[in-house]
């Protein structure tokens, strides 16, 4: 499993997890943790697509 797979599964389990609970905080700390997920999937795409453009 590459890096922004992975990165991906994380931020979906997060998010499926945040939508089966009630408790508020623990629900803005999975969304949280999951966009950051998301962000650093951003970075590792946009640097591949950098160095794509490079060759």
């Amino acid at each position: 499993m590459n890096t922004i797979q992975h990165l991906e599964d994380q931020a979906a389990r997060a998010e499926r997890l945040a939508k089966r609970i009630t408790d508020t905080l623990t629900i803005e700390k999975l969304l949280t943790f999951a966009g950051e997920r998301r962000r650093e999937i951003e970075v590792i795409a946009g640097k591949h697509r950098r160095n794509q453009r490079a060759m």
